[in-house]
């Protein structure tokens, strides 16, 4: 029987390790995975590749805690610097975090590239700006291209509204933003759901990202703290 369920979050995070490339959906604080985020702190892997919209906010928030415990070497994001990113600030300016910036859309679409088996593509973004030193150029039809390279990850944490064991995965209204793509760019994806159903109760037409992506899936309502580790949901 598939069962992608699991009761704790030491289960959920089983075999991350050190070095590890780890994607965070979310956009802003909107669908972000934060308890799975609060596990990868707790689970202790270290020099971590972050992929993620922004770098977060504040110092209690799961994301900064994570890089202000010294446990995250780069991070690859399209706005490092929003309102209260205090965290990033001081580790980036003291050399103790490295920064790939990703124009948000060629963040997406280098994901999207990764889950459907696309190497590389050009894009007209970043063109002449530093950016796109040391990539290949090409001019296509009178317009100068970029080349961007697919990005893949180790691990996704993600953020749904509903699953099922089998892991199948909705999502509600901005909370689906990055993590659908993200689900499939990596080769392990786990997932916090604010609600879990029986299987058949989904309807197919509304299920976003398949089963297929997904590995493993913790019950996180909305509004509870995230449970210890060692502790069942």
């Amino acid at each position: 029987m598939i069962r992608k369920r699991v009761e704790t979050f030491a289960e959920a995070m089983t075999g991350l390790k050190d070095g590890a490339v780890v994607m965070v959906g979310g956009f802003g604080a909107v669908g972000q995975p934060n308890a799975l985020v609060e596990a990868l702190l707790e689970q202790g892997a270290r020099d971590i590749t972050i992929v993620a919209n922004n770098a977060g906010t504040g110092r209690v928030a799961a994301l900064p805690r994570l890089m202000a415990a010294g446990r995250v070497r780069k991070i690859i994001c399209s706005f490092p610097r929003s309102q209260g990113s205090v965290v990033f600030d001081e580790l980036h300016k003291a050399g103790k975090l490295e920064l790939e910036l990703v124009p948000q859309g060629t963040l997406a679409e280098r994901i999207r590239a990764a889950g459907a088996g696309i190497p590389a593509f050009y894009t007209p973004t970043a063109y002449g700006t530093v950016l796109a030193e040391g990539k290949e150029t090409r001019e296509i039809d009178g317009r100068m291209y970029v080349l961007e390279r697919a990005l893949h990850a180790d691990v996704a944490l993600v953020e749904a509204w509903q699953a099922d064991r089998w892991g199948n995965l909705t999502y509600r209204l901005s909370g689906r933003n990055f993590n659908p793509i993200m689900a499939t760019a990596a080769k392990l994806t786990i997932a916090q759901a604010q609600h879990f159903v029986e299987l058949g109760d989904l309807d197919p037409e509304a299920i976003v990202t398949p089963g297929i992506y997904v590995d493993r899936v913790i019950h996180v309502p909305y509004g509870d703290p995230p449970p210890a580790m060692a502790n069942p949901d």
